[in-house]
Formats: C-alpha cells, structure tokens, sequence
C-alpha cells in the first residue's frame, strides 16, 4: 500500500511539474504572438454590399499552435444602433509561421432603409466599432481581447440635405398643367445612385393630383440638382406635399414627405 501511495504521489509531482512547465512556456509563448493593422483600410462597393477591407497579419512567434482565430468587429451609429457585424475566422496558425489576411468590414446598404438606420441615408455619422479578437492557443487554452473605438470610420449619407425648392406651375393643355419641383441633395456616399425617383403631388385634400417617374444619375461626393415635371389635374387646389420614391440599383426607400406651397 505505502508502495502504491508512494508511486501516485510521484505521478501527480510529475503530473503537476508537467502542467507548470507548460503554463510558463505557454505563457512566455502568447507574450510572442503579433498582432498588425499596418496597411490603410480600403474600401469598395459591390451591388448593395459596401466593404471596409481591413488588412492584418497574426505572427505566431511561440511555441504552440494557434487555432480557431475570431475577429469580429460590431459597428454602431452615435445612438448604438447596430449597423453590421463581421467576423473573419483562421482556423489554424502553425508555430512559427505567420499569415497575412483581411478583415472585411461589410455594410448591407438594404439595412439603411430600415426604420431604426434610415436617418444614415440622409444624415452623415461617425461609426463605433467593439472589435473582439478570441483563439485557442495549444489547441486548449481560450484567450479573448475586446475593445471599444469611437469614430471608427464615417458614414457618408447618399440623400444629404435632400430638398425641394420652390414649386413653378406652367401651363400644359386644356386639362393638365406642369408642376416643376427642383430636387437637390449632396451624394457623400462611395457609390452612384443609378435609378429613378417616383413623385406624387398631395393637395391640401390629401388627394394624389399628379405623379411622375425621373431618373437620376448622382455621382459619388457631388451635389445633385434635377428638376422634377409632374403633370397635375387642372383645378388641383392648393398644393400639400411632394411624396418622393428612390429606387436605385442599390436601395429602394419611400415615401420621403416633402412639404411644398
């Protein structure tokens, strides 16, 4: 019995001599992991997706692999809305070895025509970010580092001080006369909006007097002016408001009301 006893007290010193060697190499090890954001973050548009390409490297300069790599970035407007949420995953970094990838940053431009992110297509923002980054290290040991970036990048707003001036009537035929709206707004975002814009005319009976469809081709960071026709019914009365319909080849959003006397 004390021979057994004796063997199993051995066992767990070797046991225990085992686990302190492999928490102090472990520990020396995570202390050379590199971590680098050095090239500029780029961004690009594809359809309604826009992407902020965000190039790192993880330079595993220890002794045990690295596994299961997440990098995940929330982004958020000044009210904590959640804009997007992105993650980028490396499912093994063999020690010694480095690898160079990019987080990619996308924002779905379809979300900004919801009810809690619609104020972005008009309005301009600074975006938080909580970024995260969580890996296995030897394949067992859970490490995870968060932290909080305020004005992480800006928000262009692709309808900025959107306005319709003041309205002209001009005569058209014995029944329909011409409404002339001009329609402005600053394009601040990274993409064309390509597509049309539908007007409805409201009168003060809340009745719909006219309607048009116009294209519009407004050019990324420049102003934009068109005049809006609209053919209204003769005897229309007094004139309420322009409801304004986008629909582009990346978002469809309206109404957008606009008073107009």
């Amino acid at each position: 019995m004390k021979h057994a006893l004796r063997a199993l007290s051995g066992a767990i010193y070797i046991l225990w001599l085992i686990v302190i060697v492999f928490t102090i190499t472990a520990v020396y090890s995570a202390s050379q992991l590199g971590v680098d954001f050095n090239d500029q973050p780029r961004t690009s548009t594809s359809g309604a997706i826009m992407t902020l390409q965000l190039p790192f490297s993880m330079d595993n300069k220890g002794l045990y692999d690295i596994s299961d790599l997440n990098l995940t970035t929330i982004l958020k407007d000044n009210n904590g809305t959640l804009v997007s949420k992105s993650s980028t995953v490396v499912r093994l970094i063999s020690s010694g070895n480095r690898v160079d990838t990019t987080h990619n940053i996308s924002i779905s431009l379809e979300n900004m025509t919801s009810t809690s992110l619609s104020r972005l297509l008009f309005y301009d923002a600074d975006l938080d970010a909580d970024m995260s980054l969580a890996l296995k290290y030897a394949r067992v040991i859970p490490l995870e580092i968060s932290t909080n970036i305020k004005n992480f990048t800006q928000w262009g707003a692709p309808l900025y001080n959107l306005a319709v001036g003041n309205v002209a009537v001009e005569p058209h035929n014995t029944t329909l006369e011409r409404a002339i709206l001009p329609l402005s707004f600053e394009n601040h975002s990274f993409f064309t909006l390509n597509g049309t814009v539908r007007t409805e005319i409201i009168n003060t009976l809340n009745q719909v007097v006219g309607g048009a469809t116009t294209p519009i081709n407004a050019t990324p960071q420049r102003s934009y002016v068109i005049p809006l026709v609209v053919l209204v019914s003769a005897g229309y009365g007094s004139f309420k408001e322009a409801r304004l319909y986008f629909d582009n080849s990346v978002f469809s959003y309206g109404p957008v009301v606009m008073p107009i006397g």
